[in-house]
């Protein structure tokens, strides 16, 4: 007798030992034919599994993001089917799942070409329809290993021959093709209907330099068409918003090979880079911080001593001087705490909120580079409290007050608060970091908000509060973080006077808001695809006269906005207007005020708002106004 418990906390009783499908199968007839997986006491197994003791079972359907797994996976197997039979001489290696899809490797005797994608999506398009079942059986290593030599697939016998002799391993077919594979897969390749092929890439075998460049095939796979097609609708608006294509498009920034990862803002990518960094100055006056200034390198022995040099030298600039080492700070937080260790404070000083927009290097590998988004150097809003622990959940709750008002002000309203708990690599006790993460969760209940706990991923020394926004996309984006940190302050030597005249150890809480302002910039270039609010635009206001006989009056004109505060400029070229509207329009100026001899009579402008809008004709008072309000309100 066997006893199924399923997930509505029913139980069926079976005479006998049954497969996954045969359970689906007794429940409905529907659920059977829509089974493409199982879960059998919280494994994801294939529907054939053989269920022999009592068990708590969920059947897993298109509908469960564990079905979309399962099919992606078998979708990779479909790939690399179809390549064996187009391409007999190639030969597989391995095919994961990857986020929105999977990729398989190949080693063949020429390279892939774009012609060849699509003969392989149609070739897997009809293996599909053919609905050939998927079996799966288990080998010995050794045997294993032995029937991929036959075949002459000397890669999967390399990986196999890698897991310890003891070991059986489990191999899939579906029609003609042998994979080795844990599973689960889907029960018939009919169930695989919707599925694209992406692009083509390089790829060493096993990741290594040294070993043969291996072909990597690219594919994307749904459970629905239409989540495919929203799914590479936003792959094509997020190419148009890529922000190191609007970056050179609107003049914003470049790169060069003299400093990698490192950027060169032209002027326009420099005002924006000023709004950001002003508005959070005053983000922090507003909220009692005082704005201080670290060196940007230190000695070797103070990273020694707040855990860096042990725990984090490979992501550093190093450097050395009359036989000193030192570093380039990847981070503020020991400069700040000797700025706080440079007096004696008291209880009373307590908390003291310091903030800097300090730059930091950090060593990051040429291949993550990726534009602004990630850089070797970088500004931060970083800011830093010293506190009591009695003190730690009121400056949670101010900061996550304030974090939230900023983000709305940058028309972020989609906010996904999440908490990283301590990683494997970390200094102190468990005791401690016991303290400093209900320290957190303390705060976030005070808040009143829903977080996600994320096990390991904690800075190493302490845990932290990280603001994950989406953008216009539905592109999730970390940004602002709130850590608590009951480890540095000492290693640093950090002290203050208690109110029973002896001396204890502040507690340090790192925190900012928008975080790297390359990475903040470069996620509002493509969440606003390069159109910028009115009062981030780098510039603001075009003034654009149809013939010299305004030239004077747009002139004068420039002059008083620009007065008033407003980022403006005057396009007197002899060109045509229309010509003149439509490049001004390209670069993506939020008002274009067209002058001729009737609005220079009247003194008055024609308006066109970004996205071709007519605003009609108004007064230069009228105008100001608008101008004025769309500022203030950050519309």
């Amino acid at each position: 007798m066997v006893s199924v418990r399923l997930p509505d906390g029913s139980v069926r009783q079976y005479d006998a030992p049954l497969t996954v499908a045969q359970v689906a199968s007794n429940i409905s007839t529907s659920l059977g034919k829509a089974a493409l997986a199982g879960k059998v006491d919280g494994k994801v197994v294939d529907t054939s599994f053989l269920i022999e003791r009592d068990s708590d079972v969920a059947i897993v359907t298109d509908r469960d993001p564990e079905g979309l797994d399962v099919i992606r996976h078998s979708t990779a197997h479909l790939l690399a089917y179809a390549v064996k039979e187009l391409f007999p001489d190639a030969q597989v290696t391995i095919g994961p799942v990857i986020e929105n899809g999977f990729y398989y490797d190949f080693s063949y005797k020429r390279p892939f070409t774009p012609d060849d994608l699509v003969a392989i999506e149609k070739k897997m398009a009809e293996l599909a329809k053919k609905d050939e079942q998927v079996t799966r059986k288990v080998l010995p290593r050794d045997e294993a290993v032995a029937y991929f030599k036959s075949i002459n697939e000397h890669y999967k016998a390399e990986i196999i021959a890698s897991i310890p002799s003891n070991e059986d391993v489990s191999l899939y077919t579906e029609g003609n093709f042998t994979d080795l594979c844990r599973g689960p897969h889907v029960p018939s390749t009919g169930k695989l209907k919707v599925f694209k092929l992406m692009k083509l890439a390089g790829a060493y075998w096993r990741g290594d330099s040294k070993n043969e460049m291996l072909q990597r095939v690219y594919g994307t796979a749904w459970t629905k068409k239409e989540d495919q097609e929203q799914y590479l609708f936003q792959l094509e608006e997020a190419e148009k918003r890529d922000h190191r294509k609007l970056g050179k498009q609107l003049d914003f920034f470049h790169f060069q090979d003299e400093a990698p990862g490192l950027v060169f803002w032209h002027p326009k990518g420099w005002t924006i880079w000023q709004q950001v960094e002003q508005y959070m100055r005053r983000k922090y006056q507003e909220n009692g911080y005082q704005e201080v200034k670290a060196p940007q390198i230190l000695d070797a022995s103070l990273w020694g001593k707040t855990g860096h040099w042990e725990n984090y030298r490979e992501n550093m600039f190093v450097t050395e001087s009359e036989n000193r080492s030192y570093a380039l700070k990847p981070m503020n937080c020991p400069g700040h705490v000797q700025i706080f260790n440079s007096d004696l404070r008291s209880y009373r000083d307590l908390p003291l909120r310091y903030g800097e927009f300090g730059q930091c290097h950090r060593n990051e590998p040429s291949g993550a580079l990726h534009g602004i988004m990630r850089v070797r150097g970088f500004t931060q809003d970083d800011g830093h409290i010293f506190c009591t622990n009695d003190q730690i959940e009121p400056e949670v709750v101010a900061f996550h007050q304030q974090a939230m008002e900023v983000y709305k002000d940058f028309h972020f309203e989609n906010i996904d608060v999440k908490l990283a708990l301590r990683p494997d690599n970390r200094i102190g006790d468990d005791e401690v970091w016991d303290k400093a993460e209900e320290a957190l969760r303390s705060g976030l209940r005070a808040c009143g908000v829903t977080w996600t706990e994320l096990p390991g991923e904690g800075a190493f020394y302490g845990p932290k509060i990280e603001y994950h926004l989406k953008d216009s996309l539905g592109r999730p984006w970390q940004v602002g973080t709130m850590q608590v940190d009951f480890f540095m302050p000492g290693r640093l030597g950090a002290e203050y006077v208690a109110d029973d005249n002896t001396r204890k150890t502040p507690v340090m809480l790192h925190r900012a808001i928008v975080g790297s302002l390359e990475r903040f910039i470069g996620i509002l270039i493509e969440n606003y695809a390069g159109a910028l609010p009115m009062w981030l635009a780098p510039q603001q206001v075009s003034i654009l006269n149809i013939s010299d006989a305004q030239a004077d009056y747009c002139k004068a004109l420039e002059s008083r906005l620009r007065k008033l505060g407003f980022r403006v400029a005057a396009d007197l070229r002899n060109e045509k207007i229309t010509y003149k509207i439509r490049e001004h329009s390209v670069q993506k100026v939020p008002f274009i005020l067209v002058v001729g001899d009737k609005e220079r009579d009247a003194n008055t402008v024609a308006v066109r708002a970004r996205g071709n809008i007519d605003l009609g004709v108004m007064s230069i008072d009228a105008l100001v106004e608008r101008l004025e309000k769309d500022v203030a309100t950050k519309a």
